[in-house]
């Protein structure tokens, strides 16, 4: 979005009819609401941003839930917002520390920031960018200071650097990870972070402070004295956060934050767990979730289940134990073949599987396309596990265990 179209939304008439026009999902109703509201008078750059707003909007209700109907939002801020359930655990964990004050810097539409106000915390957000900063103050606007008072949520456009921190008891950073704008963008390198790294550390050893970076940034650059959380979110790695000061938990190095649904479990520990030894493959297949494997947690995992690993270089475990976790999802073995598509094909047709899940780890291959080389036929369903073990290439067919509460 251009501060043109923004100026054109953020007035009575256009919000009213960004309100009007609800949620668009497809691009074939972008093209339809635009021809349609062009046709009624209005002008380009109000068309382009109330539909692309509408748009956008159907899009963060993944993130958001409800409250993205009221928000407005650029792709780029969208594509990096904190989802809202977990912007929520980062706002508790300010509060338990008993920090009554935070600066966003780096704040991008406002997400994270929504949740610190929200948990009643003071709030200084801050955006390098003009729009998204604007975007973030009309966002967090119903937090504002009232009548004048100093508290309550602020929201600058500056530079993290040229951020005034002196009220502010903690920090927390988003630090750019993709090249400026609020379209088309791409991510760059570490190095190129905004505000730099070696910047935002520096930060962090002198002030509380917790730093968004993606769950695969390397382990060996984080500093060895701080928390690092990584967090999924329904089956999905979305971050790993680096807290420090008294947002760090003492004696906790490593931790795997796993969110399905209204539900959280967390495995921590002060450094790496040590891998079990590696098994014959058993009753049983666990998957470990993609935050207990970032975190390098999997052995701590494997022990609780009384399960070893399938093979020492892959992230499946085994056990004969008919136990799960909430770090796992585990599979009921029926059998294990090569995997060779006709020899499968005739496993699948003697057990009448007509509808099959495909996961593989440790294979190069394309589950789309090795679907269309298996004869699916019948009514039952079962998922089929490709994988390594040792020198071979493995098929196991197998059964979802239902997960654990």
């Amino acid at each position: 979005m251009e501060m043109s179209e923004l100026q054109a939304l953020l007035t009575p008439d256009g919000l009213e009819l960004l309100d009007g026009l609800g949620p668009i999902d497809s691009t074939a109703e972008v093209a339809r609401a635009v021809s349609r509201l062009r046709a009624a008078g209005h002008s380009p750059a109000l068309v382009s941003a109330v539909v692309g707003q509408a748009h956008l909007r159907a899009k963060a209700t993944a993130k958001f839930g409800a409250f993205a109907a009221r928000m407005l939002f650029t792709r780029a801020g969208l594509e990096q917002a904190t989802r809202l359930p977990v912007a929520v655990r980062h706002a508790q964990r300010i509060r338990r520390a008993g920090i009554t004050s935070v600066a966003d810097l780096g704040c991008g539409i406002g997400g994270d920031a929504l949740a610190f106000a929200g948990a009643g915390l003071d709030v200084l957000a801050v955006d390098a960018d003009e729009v998204t900063a604007a975007i973030a103050a009309y966002n967090l606007a119903p937090f504002g200071p009232v009548d004048g008072a100093d508290s309550g949520t602020v929201v600058r456009h500056s530079t993290a650097e040229d951020a005034d921190l002196s009220s502010s008891g903690a920090v927390w950073m988003d630090p750019a990870r993709r090249t400026s704008g609020h379209s088309e963008t791409r991510r760059v390198s570490a190095d190129d972070y905004s505000p730099s790294l070696d910047w935002a550390f520096d930060l962090a050893a002198r002030v509380p402070t917790g730093i968004k970076l993606g769950p695969a940034h390397d382990r060996d650059a984080l500093p060895a004295d701080a928390e690092a959380q990584w967090v999924s979110a329904d089956g999905s790695v979305v971050e790993l956060v680096v807290w420090t000061g008294v947002l760090a938990r003492p004696g906790i190095r490593r931790a795997a934050l796993v969110m399905r649904g209204d539900q959280s479990y967390e495995l921590t520990a002060g450094a790496d767990a040590e891998d079990a030894p590696a098994r014959e493959l058993g009753s049983f297949l666990h998957e470990p979730d993609g935050a207990v494997i970032r975190a390098r947690l999997i052995g701590d995992v494997a022990r609780s289940l009384d399960a070893g690993m399938l093979d020492p270089r892959i992230a499946y475990l085994t056990s004969d134990a008919a136990v799960t976790s909430p770090f796992v999802q585990t599979f009921r073995v029926r059998e294990t073949m090569s995997a060779n598509p006709k020899a499968i094909s005739a496993v699948l047709k003697s057990e009448g599987i007509g509808s099959l899940e495909i996961k593989k780890r440790g294979v190069d291959v394309d589950p789309a396309a090795f679907r269309k080389k298996l004869t699916l036929r019948g009514d039952r369903s079962a998922t089929l596990i490709l994988t390594r073990i040792g020198d071979q290439r493995r098929a196991i067919l197998a059964d979802r265990v239902p997960p654990a509460a």
